[in-house]
């Protein structure tokens, strides 16, 4: 049976409006963000998954990627505050927050988070000294950080990190630097050793200083105690002198023979213990000691009584007691 005119009318009517819903209908994929323009002009933003649009007046604007993203900063020459030369390179991490702001407040994104990176990598690291620049690379990413992500808020970005990978000196900087740090170091060894002997010599003074003190504070005390021997050796002799008077005035002359002779002996007996005495040589008067001792005897006989008295003969020299039976 023929097809009508009708019918492929009908046919056409409806494959075109499948074709219609089919361009009405878009599928953005997750992390991606689409622009919608309506003859021209931004009429909205298509968020991830199953979205609408009217065929034929809308199409898609931009597309943009909405994940977090690296962007490779390239090395490039610095002069900082003291006109040192280094060479600088790193990397920018940036977000897309408003899609809209991403696609029409900036033309060329990433060629604008770039150049506004660089610019500021030369403006932050310029205002530093050397020294500075190599030991505070924290800072420098805080800085810039601040600076661009100021900078790139109304493109509706967000500048997450900013890292310096490398800073490198001129070889002849570093190779200055190096015999700098090499100096500085044998400075501080040699204040430290100055600084040593420095201490040992106080306190070897602060030794000698206490060995001095305890020296002399032995010297006084044996001084001390030499001088009360003497003391007390002067009262026991002041006691012995008058001991000797009261006797002599008692009458008692074989106290003053005892007292004399003693003092005889003792003068003898410092001459033959002397050291450079060799030779000892007696006056004729020392028949006088020999009287002295005989003092000194009979002081003793007194003493111990008449029992203890030897018996003398008509001649002088003493008899022993024997035996009844033995022969004197």
């Amino acid at each position: 049976m023929p097809i009508a005119g009708f019918d492929i009318v009908l046919i056409g009517v409806l494959l075109l409006v499948i074709l219609v819903f089919f361009a009405g209908v878009k599928t953005v994929p997750q992390g991606y963000n689409y622009t919608i323009e309506r003859f021209g002009r931004y009429r909205k933003t298509l968020t991830p998954g199953l979205n609408f649009i009217i065929p034929f007046i809308d199409r898609i604007g931009h597309k943009l990627n909405m994940m977090e993203q690296v962007l490779d900063v390239p090395s490039q020459e610095v002069i900082t505050r003291d006109n040192a030369t280094v060479t600088a390179d790193g990397v920018t991490f940036y977000q897309v927050l408003d899609a809209a702001r991403a696609a029409y407040e900036v033309l060329g994104l990433q060629n604008a988070i770039l150049n506004l990176t660089m610019t500021n990598i030369r403006s932050v690291m310029g205002s530093m000294d050397l020294d500075s620049l190599l030991s505070n690379r924290d800072e420098i990413n805080a800085q810039i950080l601040r600076v661009v992500d100021a900078a790139a808020e109304p493109w509706g970005i967000k500048i997450t990190r900013i890292e310096i990978k490398d800073i490198n000196p001129p070889r002849d900087l570093v190779d200055a630097m190096g015999r700098q740090m090499k100096a500085e170091r044998e400075k501080r060894a040699s204040i430290l050793e100055a600084e040593g002997k420095r201490q040992s010599e106080i306190l070897k003074a602060e030794g000698e200083k206490q060995s001095l003190i305890l020296e002399a504070e032995g010297r006084k005390e044996s001084a001390f105690r030499d001088a009360e021997a003497r003391e007390r050796e002067a009262e026991a002799e002041a006691k012995a002198t008058q001991m000797v008077s009261e006797a002599i005035a008692n009458g008692d002359v074989q106290a003053i023979n005892y007292f004399v002779a003693n003092k005889y002996v003792e003068a003898f007996t410092a001459l033959a213990t002397s050291r450079n005495q060799k030779t000892l040589i007696l006056p004729m008067e020392a028949t006088s000691l020999l009287g002295s001792l005989s003092g000194i005897g009979e002081i003793a006989k007194e003493a111990f009584g008449d029992r203890d008295k030897p018996q003398r003969s008509s001649s002088g020299v003493p008899v022993t007691r024997t035996s009844p039976g033995e022969e004197q």
